[in-house]
């Protein structure tokens, strides 16, 4: 439908035209094509939360698979080759058994497998701190000095790979006791690696900031203080972790041949009874807190490392 519209329109001098428009109203909707609607693309979170799940399963379930092929076998070897050796529920039972009353006292000779526990984290403790008072500044003066590391890096070549329990007889005619032996022994074994691990952390500080300890007149108490420890902090803590796991072997072979009260005669001791399943529960509670250890050393590692932060 049409319409028309007049618009006047006045011209100077008193004339006047007159012009016709035409508008035309709209009969329809014009239509409009249809949107197309994007696929929706995963959010990343979504797709990080996906990995981390699928990461946690494989934690949990990898281990777990292992421990399955570990039981399988250990009750193979219970029903096939020696049933004598305990079946996995049979040891679970006595472990029951043992946990449930950790800290009895009957005596010296008869003691909760926590009281033998607390004995040797003492000893190893113990020889494990004597070791890192003597260790990491002979370390120090190694690494600052030349003359140092090439008197004392024969000796400590030549002492390094003895077995530890070969000094266990030194201990027992030294001190003439237990305790002081096997604190000895751990003592002697630990601290190797604390002095080669904090000298190679020494060398291995940049010249810069030996120009900067220069350059500010530092004394050699300030430049241990200020500038050396803080930089090879990592190679002293990675020392005292390798330390700290020798020591927790070598505690339970010299309390295995020393006797008193310790995990490793508890261990020789239920040896002597025959009592396997005791045995075996020994070896689980060593090999839980030597990773206990570990973590504990691991975590302190990852704190003091400047590099980290």
């Amino acid at each position: 439908m049409h319409a028309h519209a007049i618009k006047l329109t006045v011209v100077p001098g008193g004339k006047s035209d007159t012009e016709e428009t035409n508008t035309m109203e709209p009969t329809a909707k014009q239509p409009t094509a249809p949107v197309m609607q994007a696929r929706p693309v995963p959010l990343l979170a979504d797709r990080a939360r996906r990995e981390q799940l699928a990461t946690l399963l494989k934690t949990l379930l990898l281990p777990l698979l292992t421990f399955a092929v570990v039981i399988g076998v250990w009750s193979y070897i219970h029903t096939h080759v020696a049933q004598e050796f305990p079946a996995p529920s049979e040891t679970w039972e006595h472990a029951k058994e043992v946990l449930a009353d950790p800290f009895y006292d009957n005596g010296p000779n008869d003691k909760g497998i926590g009281w033998q526990l607390l004995n040797s984290l003492g000893r190893v403790g113990a020889g494990f701190g004597l070791a890192a008072l003597v260790g990491i500044p002979l370390g120090f003066v190694m690494g600052m000095s030349r003359g140092m590391q090439m008197a004392l890096s024969p000796l400590i070549q030549i002492l390094k790979p003895v077995s530890p329990l070969a000094w266990l007889p030194i201990g027992l005619l030294l001190f003439k006791a237990v305790d002081p032996s096997a604190i000895f022994v751990i003592f002697i074994t630990c601290i190797w690696p604390m002095v080669i691990n904090t000298a190679t952390g020494v060398k291995a500080i940049p010249q810069d900031y030996m120009n900067v300890a220069a350059v500010l007149k530092l004394g050699k108490v300030e430049l241990i203080r200020r500038i050396l420890f803080p930089a090879c902090l990592p190679y002293v803590v990675t020392g005292m972790r390798l330390s700290l796991g020798i020591a927790w072997m070598v505690i339970v072979a010299a309390e295995m041949l020393t006797g008193g009260v310790g995990i490793g005669f508890w261990l020789w001791d239920e040896w002597n009874n025959l009592n396997v399943s005791s045995i075996i529960l020994a070896i689980g509670i060593i090999g839980g807190v030597g990773i206990v250890l570990d973590l504990m050393m691991g975590w302190a590692q990852h704190k003091l490392d400047y590099s980290k932060r």
